[in-house]
């Protein structure tokens, strides 16, 4: 009986307020929740880290969830058990998804069945844990809001990230010229393996000069920004005429001249990966797995931490000095 009951429980973080990395709070006695008719329960390996659950966490962010609540979306696992109405998946298939309802950051989390995804094994729970929010960011932001288009030239600004990776190579594999940046030679080269034609250290002062002199009058046609309280100012200078800068990532404001938007007729465009419809996340479901299928599509896992260390997980993806790939949590 004590087996039994002992089976029943997990570890999971918990959030019970918003406020700094402290406030995660790692619990050993928690129900193993119960899949409903179309939902799975997912024995989690790795749950990817995200930027964006800072932000929530802090209580900072427009979405905020119920407290308390367990943060993490992007788990790869296996299937532990099915709800009934399920038929896609059975147990122990190897999986990862988008979003999970109870939380990634656990042992086991339960997902509604249509954000969850087979994982083919020539990927590791790692990798796995590394595809959602980044890669469905990326493909929404160059195509479905960006409608990127083969030919044209795309800088990611902080493209050492999950989500600059992703866009890299998404961006290669569909005939994009890729420029990209990070804060230091290790991510550049890390970029460069990974799609870049080209890579600049934007920790160098001359940095946009040099992206100028690149692309020549032109500009760049998008720009994917994962920092726009710091370089929005600065990507209306790069951008070409009727550009388009998305908005992906932001920490705060920014002071800009609406006149350089004016004078070229360029968009400014935010990305929310959050109000994507059902159709538009089945349409970067297909790309994303098409993308694994063809052997393009490799996400690059950085940092790696225990369950226990998650609050040194999101002080470091806030505070670290550069980007090297997606971090994850380790179970």
């Amino acid at each position: 009986v004590v087996m039994a009951a002992a089976r029943n429980v997990m570890r999971a973080v918990r959030v019970f307020e918003f406020g700094g990395p402290e406030v995660l709070k790692l619990q050993s006695d928690m129900l193993v929740p119960a899949p409903k008719e179309n939902q799975v329960l997912i024995k989690v390996h790795a749950c990817g880290v995200n930027p964006v659950e800072t932000y929530i966490r802090s209580g900072t962010y427009a979405r905020k969830p119920a407290l308390p609540y367990t943060p993490g979306s992007d788990v790869a696992g296996v299937i532990e058990s099915v709800g009934k109405h399920v038929t896609a998946f059975k147990k122990g298939d190897r999986v990862f998804t988008l979003e999970t309802l109870s939380g990634g950051y656990a042992e086991y989390a339960v997902a509604a069945a249509n954000r969850v995804f087979p994982l083919p094994d020539k990927l590791d729970f790692r990798q796995g844990a590394a595809i959602g929010v980044p890669y469905f960011t990326a493909y929404r932001a160059l195509f479905q809001k960006g409608c990127a288009k083969a030919g044209e030239t795309v800088l990611v600004h902080g493209a050492s990230g999950g989500v600059g990776i992703a866009a890299c190579q998404i961006a290669r594999a569909c005939g994009l010229k890729v420029l990209g940046t990070a804060g230091t030679e290790e991510g550049m080269n890390m970029i460069l393996r990974n799609g870049a034609h080209q890579a600049f250290n934007h920790r160098d002062p001359n940095y946009t000069e040099k992206i100028k002199a690149c692309t020549g009058p032109g500009g760049v046609d998008i720009i994917m920004e994962m920092l726009s309280n710091v370089n929005l100012d600065a990507d209306l200078q790069l951008v070409s005429s009727a550009g388009r800068v998305m908005a992906v990532g932001s920490r705060g404001r920014i002071e800009i001249n609406p006149r350089d938007a004016m004078n070229k007729e360029c968009s400014i465009i935010g990305v929310c990966l959050f109000l994507a419809t059902e159709e538009e996340t089945r349409e970067c479901a297909t790309a994303i797995l098409d993308g694994i299928e063809a052997g393009w599509l490799k996400p690059v896992v950085g940092l790696e931490y225990p369950l226990e260390k998650v609050a040194k997980a999101h002080e470091d993806i806030i505070c670290s000095s550069g980007a090297r790939g997606k971090m994850v949590l380790l179970l």
